[in-house]
């Protein structure tokens, strides 16, 4: 078992837990150019695959470029982020609802986060909303692919905390979930970019 295998383990996240909600963050030797240094929030994993977005990696599109009405109504940085290497020409919402009225529009996948409908009018969701995110693409897996993943020590499973998907500071993602882990985990979020120069 890999040391960083070992400290997953150690901080009881077991790989085969229930996985919707929860952070998916790459292992420092993730090489996969679509993931390194990736923190993919899951937004759905049963027995047909798993689906999820990419939450740290926002394009130089701005929203109002591709989705006019929605400018000005995400949250900064008010970019379009690359949700993952499927259907990249696809625009997906992510937002979280402020207490427990459902807006119209709005789809919760869990807790009070959602996804919602981009072709509604925005001044319809807006009002409830605490916080919005649009994805181009999204990441997928077929069954049992991400177990694999998971179990060849790609990925490190861990909790999500509320503003993870929607971070005003999305290029420090990464080691900031790491940071907050106990143990073994933690360390790995000093683990410099390029190895060699260590």
């Amino acid at each position: 078992m890999t040391p960083e295998r070992s400290a997953v383990r150690d901080n009881g996240l077991m790989p085969d837990a229930e996985l919707t909600g929860r952070l998916l963050v790459a292992s420092p030797v993730l090489n996969d150019p679509n993931f390194a240094r990736a923190v993919v929030l899951v937004l759905d994993h049963d027995g047909d695959g798993t689906l999820g977005v990419v939450v740290n990696r926002p394009t130089a599109v701005g929203v109002g470029d591709v989705l006019p009405p929605w400018s000005g109504r995400t949250s900064s940085p008010d970019v379009v982020f690359q949700g993952g290497p499927v259907a990249l020409d696809n625009a997906l919402g992510l937002a979280h609802v402020l207490g427990e009225e459902e807006p119209v529009g709005w789809r919760r996948l869990y807790a009070g986060v959602g996804l919602i409908d981009l072709d509604a009018p925005p001044e319809v969701l807006v009002s409830g909303l605490g916080a919005l995110r649009i994805f181009a693409g999204y990441a997928g897996w077929s069954p049992g692919q991400l177990q694999d993943e998971i179990d060849e020590g790609a990925w490190y499973v861990v909790d999500a905390e509320g503003g993870d998907a929607f971070s005003d500071n999305p290029s420090e993602l990464w080691r900031t979930v790491l940071r907050r882990q106990s143990g073994d985990l933690a360390l790995l979020a000093t683990f410099p970019d390029d190895p060699t120069l260590n």
